[in-house]
């Protein structure tokens, strides 16, 4: 697991997106909400991104872009972002070279299971590319309030 720390230089990231790699560089001069999750079209990870696209706009009026990164595939994504209209674009990270980057790859454990999976993690990257917060086991409700609120003090 990568330990990463608040004030330290994000880790650069390049994921597919809908209309090419999106980068952390491809934010540059913008703050930038990064949120892992698990799966496209499951029941928290929906309730996730429709938080993330309801207060879209709430984000854009602080200067904050929106970025949700999973291992499933860009036509997954798109499938699952026009199914419920998200307002932001998600990446792929099929080699999950990012979610590691960013410790987001644990290991999980269900029924007394053990695997790997992602772990719901949220990064509030600031302008200057720099974490201004990390929130790790992220349980969905209250979550988008919580990072609205964070991203509003930058």
């Amino acid at each position: 697991m990568s330990d990463i720390s608040v004030g330290e230089p994000a880790p650069a990231f390049t994921v597919a997106g809908p209309d090419g790699d999106l980068t952390l560089a491809s934010f540059s001069g913008k703050a930038l909400v990064l949120y892992f999750y698990p799966k496209d079209d499951t029941p928290g990870c929906t309730k996730e991104a429709q938080g993330f696209s309801d207060m879209a706009a709430d984000f854009e009026k602080v200067g904050v872009a929106l970025l949700g990164v999973s291992k499933d595939s860009v036509a997954s994504h798109t499938k699952f972002s026009k199914k419920y209209g998200l307002a932001f674009p998600l990446g792929s990270d099929p080699e999950g070279a990012a979610i590691e980057a960013y410790g987001a790859w644990v290991e999980k454990s269900m029924y007394g299971r053990q695997y790997m999976g992602i772990e719901r993690s949220t990064f509030l990257i600031d302008k200057t590319g720099v974490l201004a917060m990390i929130w790790r086991k992220v349980k969905v409700t209250g979550h988008v309030e919580s990072v609205l609120n964070a991203a509003q003090s930058l």
